[in-house]
């Protein structure tokens, strides 16, 4: 696994010992804790894992939009931006004194280090960066149109013709595949069905034909059908126009349709990362290997019940020692597991795969090769 550090111009989005904290009245939520990765240039990287694991807050983390009290605490994101460090150069200077420590060593923003209000962050935010929320009844505004809506998006970041954004909306609206779009453009967010509302989400996201779209499970209302179309436009456009993909899921199959890399979370932390099919048939981390097989499959026998991870995500006020997964996992090792946070082993194969899991640290070895009645 490559940092940014190294090949910039490979990485559009290089994230590194990213932290986030939530400070409540019943205590401290560690959302994320030190999670790093790549997303390579024009390839599309899926985050998997249970619901609170931490894969909407890094999301959010990246656009700068975490809500009150959540806060980064550690870490940094660095993005290197369409145009490189010429492009960078004139944002920060757009954005006044004060702006140029957020500057990396490889000429990339670091997007922790700009203020969320800030000229800069709004540059990248919608423009070179979009989102595609979970819920879309919640993002879109009530009283305005939805071409409006999209409209907007792209006054502020493409044209100041309002005639031109306003046939580029309905286009954006015809390649998701709505019916009747001029219409539809012409309707409030309540007048559309669920399905429509979040292709409408997708249309706005779109409509910058920005550099990194993250996607926070975008076809999770829709029917397998329009679910196909948009995944298709999807791969349309970063192929037309070298946009890389953050695809978050809980579908292993729109993993395996849509992805070249994964990254596997678990409470906060990327626990596996590797490419797609290293990930589907030689996967390494305990609870990846969970994942996969609590998979319906094509062939079972009738009533066969489903594989499940056994226990349950922790509390999120509770700090877990050592492994976070160890309390859960099939390969517990003992003392080495719950007293010994593991470092990330690069393990050999055909492309870059990493896993955090002791089955592949020398302590873990170690602890594997003693009697059993030893290993606590």
């Amino acid at each position: 696994m490559t940092t940014s550090t190294e090949h910039p111009e490979d990485v559009i989005v290089s994230v590194q010992d990213l932290q986030v904290e939530f400070k409540t009245t019943l205590g401290v939520v560690r959302a994320l804790n030190g999670v790093s990765f790549d997303i390579p240039r024009g390839k599309v990287v899926g985050i998997v894992g249970e619901s609170g694991c931490g894969k909407s807050v890094t999301a959010r983390a990246i656009m700068q939009i975490i809500e009150h009290p959540g806060k980064i605490t550690n870490g940094s994101i660095e993005f290197h931006r369409q145009g490189g460090d010429r492009a960078t150069s004139q944002l920060l200077a757009e954005d006044g004194a004060g702006a140029d420590d957020a500057v990396t060593a490889s000429g990339g923003v670091d997007i922790t280090r700009l203020n969320p209000r800030s000229a800069a962050m709004r540059a990248i935010r919608g423009a070179e960066i979009a989102m595609i929320f979970q819920e879309p009844m919640t993002s879109l505004n009530p009283v305005y149109t939805v071409g409006s809506q999209i409209e907007e998006a792209i006054l502020l970041h493409q044209t100041p013709d309002k005639e031109k954004a306003r046939q580029q909306a309905v286009d954006m609206l015809r390649q998701v595949g709505m019916p009747n779009p001029e219409r539809i453009a012409k309707s409030y967010p309540h007048q559309l069905s669920g399905g429509m509302r979040q292709r409408a989400m997708i249309a706005m996201a779109m409509s910058c034909h920005p550099a990194l779209l993250i996607a926070d499970e975008p076809t999770t209302a829709l029917d397998v059908t329009t679910e196909a179309q948009i995944l298709a436009l999807m791969r349309k456009l970063k192929d037309e126009i070298g946009m890389s993909i953050m695809f978050i899921t809980h579908s292993m199959g729109v993993v395996a349709q849509l992805c070249d890399e994964v990254i596997v979370m678990y409470l906060g932390q990327v626990v596996e990362r590797a490419s797609v099919d290293e990930i589907f048939y030689n996967p390494k981390h305990p609870y990846t290997r969970s994942l996969l097989r609590s998979i319906p499959r094509i062939g079972m026998a009738e009533h066969t019940p489903l594989e499940v991870i056994k226990g349950s995500i922790p509390d999120p006020y509770t700090q877990v020692t050592g492994c976070s997964f160890h309390p859960r996992c099939p390969d517990y090792l003992g003392d080495v597991c719950r007293d010994t946070i593991p470092a990330e082993a690069l393990l050999a194969g055909p492309t870059p795969h990493g896993a955090k899991c002791h089955l592949y640290t020398d302590e873990g070895r170690a602890a594997l090769a003693a009697p059993a009645t030893t290993r606590g």
